[in-house]
């Protein structure tokens, strides 16, 4: 019971630094739009900013839970605010010199503190108690790290992009003085906030390294703690495959959604709708005679990834009262059926069964993170790696989506994401049984 108090704290500390970090990559992600005129990006340029992203998970996830298993949870913690912070600040050389290899260098930084923090902060929250109640902690946390992931559109919408961007094309047409003179206030626009973003990250650093927090990390002399002892364990492997999946179908499905409205004739069925109108014009906040079809069906995203946020806050309780195992099958039977239903069915019916899936999402992530670290006790940082190594699933499955979409269109394609749910389903009945098998031990 002595215990209880220092946990809930620590808890709630690690909670906010979820919601944060959610808040702040999403921020960055509202400033790529004008990042993308600074610079004069080509498509292939502006592919290479989700390259750098997902390659900081690949390249740094390992050696950051090495790091980890040297230095303990909290030293983790603050090495990864603080590298977010240096990602921040190389944004101003970037702006500045209008130098996108720097830009891109800052992202990959950026991107890499936020992998230090990923595999501190998961198996953190997982081990802040019993592990029946892992998977509840974790899907608790990262439901505020989804409340910090939509907010931050509406504050970027807001503060950061009310005024025009120019196209290239307007960009072009100017003389050479006001040109200049656009990029002077265009690199002045992006600069601010990044020195802001890099200033909360530097002083949220300094306070958690105030805060006192357990050190649950205990080495203990003559036990292996190397990848290949916990990569002995069948569990950590076969979740490291579902994290894979999970990532790649939950970013392919949301990067997709609105070429797939367009392609089933979505905008023209909302238009003559009262209500689906009533709800794009609410989240546009614009007539639909003057906007574009992309962002009449792309109003309806917000739904996909909202209803990860409220899954996950359901998550929590469900994960808490019925087994982790059997909620995350009945949750990838959920998203198989609605996908399923999407891929048979056309209109409406097709639409919302598949922004459905964002709510079946919700749990996956933190419920497969935490069944995978079952029985590894003092090897969990390695398994973190591993784990987060395995996000760059986000990097592999949706272009390999968007090539089968190619061949054979939008709904035919789909049946790779139930093959990932499928997996993710066997997963949930083997993690079932392995931890009964462990509980009696």
């Amino acid at each position: 019971m002595n215990n209880q108090k220092p946990y809930t704290s620590s808890f709630i500390l690690l909670t906010t630094l979820f919601f944060l970090w959610g808040f702040i990559t999403v921020l960055v992600d509202s400033l790529i739009p004008r990042l993308r005129e600074l610079f004069t990006l080509s498509y292939f340029q502006a592919g290479m900013v989700q390259f750098a992203f997902f390659g900081a998970y690949f390249l740094l996830s390992i050696p950051a839970s090495y790091i980890l298993s040297k230095i303990g949870y909290k030293k983790g913690i603050l090495l990864g605010l603080t590298i977010m912070g240096v990602g921040c600040l190389l944004f101003y050389p970037a702006a500045a010199y209008r130098t996108f290899p720097i830009f891109l260098l800052g992202y990959f930084v950026l991107a890499g503190g936020m992998t230090v923090l990923q595999v501190a902060a998961n198996p953190y929250v997982a081990v802040l108690g019993s592990e029946e109640t892992a998977s509840s902690r974790l899907n608790l946390s990262q439901a505020f790290n989804s409340l910090g992931t939509a907010i931050a559109p509406a504050i970027g919408a807001m503060f950061l992009l009310s005024d025009s961007i120019k196209s290239s094309d307007a960009i072009n047409s100017l003389e050479s003085a006001e040109k200049e003179a656009y990029y002077l206030n265009e690199a002045s626009a992006v600069q601010s906030p990044f020195i802001f973003l890099a200033a909360s990250l530097l002083l949220l650093a300094f306070i958690v390294s105030f805060i006192k927090l357990p050190n649950i990390l205990e080495k203990k002399e003559g036990e292996g703690l190397g990848y290949g002892e916990a990569l002995k364990h069948k569990i950590l492997k076969m979740g490291a495959v579902g994290i894979f999946l999970y990532v790649g179908a939950e970013v392919a499905i949301g990067s997709y959604l609105v070429n797939y409205f367009l392609s089933m004739g979505m905008p023209e069925l909302i238009r003559n709708s009262e209500w689906m109108s009533a709800i794009s014009e609410m989240v546009v906040q614009q007539d639909l005679a003057n906007v574009d079809n992309k962002a009449i069906v792309g109003a309806f995203v917000l739904f996909y990834w909202t209803g990860a946020m409220v899954g996950r806050f359901i998550g929590a309780y469900l994960t808490r009262i019925v087994a982790p195992a059997k909620v995350l099958a009945i949750f990838a039977t959920m998203a198989i059926s609605l996908l399923a239903i999407s891929m048979l069915t056309s209109g409406f019916v097709a639409m919302w069964s598949i922004l459905l899936v964002g709510l079946f999402n919700s749990i996956m992530f933190p419920t497969i993170f935490s069944l995978s670290l079952t029985g590894l006790g003092e090897r969990k940082p390695q398994a973190s790696g591993i784990l987060c190594t395995a996000i760059v699933g986000g990097a592999i499955i949706p272009p390999l989506y968007g090539l089968l979409t190619d061949q054979f269109d939008f709904k035919p394609a789909l049946f790779l994401m139930i093959l990932c749910y499928f997996y993710i389903f066997y997963f949930a009945r083997k993690s079932s049984g392995f931890i009964a098998s462990f509980s009696e031990k």
